[in-house]
């Protein structure tokens, strides 16, 4: 049989890539097998692949996630959330320094949180003093290093924002209105610090670590409380609970791989505080 050379490409045609039918190509899919040229190959473990069947691997391919459902990207252990909550109470102290009115208008009261209500949050961003925001900022960092990856930025704001609504809660909780705590401002991160505290030994415990330097820690913060007047141990019992009750939450959905139970379970402790709250202002009225 003899080779006739110089054949049409109709009759011998040439490998071309589906979406660049202009481009002719040798080179194949590793998982289809059709032809790709070099502006649709996007490289695999062996080989290359499509465009198609990358969008596809990528869709399909499991997510690896912490113990509490947030997802291990290559850029574990960034901690934004923890820098930008750092940043605003460090603005927000020095804005105070400037205009004493702003410390006033946004420190949590118990006989003025019925009316105005931002107080239960706003609190958790300002400090009495520098000494006060230095040893809170100091702790925000540390436990936000190992918390905000674990539990990823949304969840880590959500604890922060959910304990230090607990902590304020349990201020109002402890208060009563014959008795001068009733009108006595309370401010600083320390609820939020605390839930944070009760999170990590949530995390811990879930992970079989060995639970002693985190309890040793958690029992001189709550004793320093009890005993150095001026410091609102209400504040820190009530963030510690409501925080670890979040964490907990956190890990239960993602071990049950409940796609919206870290919101919704999160947005039943939020009403759980609010329900606490109104009723205790409804007894008192």
């Amino acid at each position: 049989m003899s080779t006739h050379y110089g054949e049409s490409d109709e009759q011998y045609p040439k490998p071309r890539c589906p979406r660049h039918p202009d481009q002719v190509t040798y080179i194949s899919c590793q998982r289809c097998g059709r032809p790709t040229c070099t502006k649709c190959q996007v490289s695999a473990p062996v080989g290359v692949r499509c465009v198609d069947c990358a969008k596809e691997y990528r869709r399909t391919k499991p997510v690896a996630r912490t113990v509490a459902g947030a997802r291990i990207a290559p850029t574990l252990g960034t901690t934004t959330a923890t820098k930008t909550i750092l940043w605003i109470c460090i603005g927000a102290h020095l804005l105070s320094l400037l205009l004493p009115a702003v410390q006033r208008e946004l420190m949590f009261v118990p006989a003025l949180g019925a009316i105005q209500p931002w107080r239960f949050i706003t609190s958790a961003f300002l400090h009495a003093s520098f000494l006060h925001i230095a040893l809170n900022m100091l702790a925000l960092w540390m436990l936000g290093q190992g918390l905000e990856p674990v539990l990823g930025k949304a969840r880590f704001v959500a604890l922060y924002l959910l304990s230090a609504f607990g902590g304020s809660v349990a201020v109002l909780l402890l208060a009563s209105p014959y008795r001068v705590d009733w009108f006595t401002g309370a401010v600083g991160a320390s609820g939020a610090i605390f839930g944070m505290f009760g999170a990590l030994f949530v995390l811990q415990k879930k992970a079989d670590a060995d639970l002693r330097a985190i309890s040793i820690l958690i029992a001189v913060n709550l004793a320093y409380g009890f005993i150095v007047s001026g410091v609102s141990w209400q504040a820190h019992v009530g963030g510690l609970v409501t925080g670890a009750l979040v964490a907990y939450f956190f890990v239960l959905v993602a071990q049950r791989r409940w796609r919206w139970g870290a919101w919704a379970l999160s947005a039943v402790v939020f009403a759980l505080l609010v329900g606490a709250s109104v009723l205790k202002y409804a007894l008192v009225s």
